[in-house]
């Protein structure tokens, strides 16, 4: 609940409209929901002040829900923010949260690559998407890396960040790299996503000013280690303002990307 929400609600108490106790009730309620599964536990409990603590509304990771789990979520959600994702989605955690939303005004659109399923309330209510700000890249490595980058591209997007994608520029061919200089000068924030050996953030951070966040994926050989080669070599870069997120986490590399990029 905003301020515009509680200063209406308030005022219904004050005009006499309201009870006291219907209002605290309202208030208590607006923190979170609890979902009922289908064997009548509570198994979800959406919380609803995420957006004024942290800036967005809370953000749906669906591996290892069901559909009908994301669908409930979404649903609860989409009724109260104007825009939220639900990351790590499968076709099925998109057709269910379609189907959940039929009878409403929300548009839904499932991106295929990022698995990201994004939903927009349509609801005139609902706060204005503010324009974006700022500028972060988001840099792969090799096409190959592109679910990833494409999960923090997506992420940092609806975060509220201006993002240009350069995919493809890793060091088995640098040039790819160096050609995009003045790009990669002319960001707030850079993210770098690498598998194989993970050396793109080394040689991006040799090249600006601005902070890099580095995302090793598991993408590569058996020495990669599903992620872990490149998770070192991050880490045990020798180039500044590097910071490492975790193996194939796109979506943390957003959220940290953005707070840098649209500091209060």
């Amino acid at each position: 609940m905003d301020k515009t929400e509680l200063d209406k609600l308030l005022s219904t108490l004050a005009d006499g409209t309201r009870t006291p106790d219907s209002v605290a009730a309202e208030i208590i309620n607006a923190k979170t929901t609890e979902l009922v599964g289908e064997d009548g536990h509570v198994d979800v409990r959406v919380d609803h002040e995420r957006a004024n603590r942290c800036g967005f509304a809370e953000v749906i990771f669906s591996q290892g829900k069901t559909p009908e789990q994301t669908a409930r979520i979404a649903t609860e959600l989409i009724a109260r923010h104007p825009l939220i994702l639900a990351t790590r989605a499968d076709e099925a955690h998109h057709r269910a949260v379609l189907q959940a939303l039929s009878s409403t005004p929300a548009k839904v659109v499932y991106h295929a690559i990022a698995r990201i399923v994004e939903i927009t309330s349509g609801n005139p209510q609902h706060a204005k998407i503010p324009d974006p700000v700022g500028s972060i890249v988001v840099a792969s490595a090799g096409t190959s890396d592109l679910p990833i980058a494409e999960e923090a591209a997506l992420c940092a997007e609806a975060f509220g960040a201006n993002v240009e994608r350069l995919y493809d520029i890793g060091v088995a061919g640098v040039h790819r790299a160096l050609e995009h200089t003045d790009t990669l000068q002319s960001a707030r924030v850079i993210i770098a996503v690498a598998g194989m050996e993970g050396a793109l953030p080394s040689l991006i951070a040799g090249l600006v000013d601005v902070p890099i966040v580095a995302v090793p994926t598991s993408v590569g050989y058996g020495a990669n280690l599903a992620g872990f080669a490149p998770l070192l070599s991050m880490l045990n870069s020798c180039a500044a303002g590097i910071g490492v997120v975790n193996i194939d986490n796109g979506f943390g590399a957003a959220v940290l990307a953005s707070r840098i990029n649209n500091p209060k």
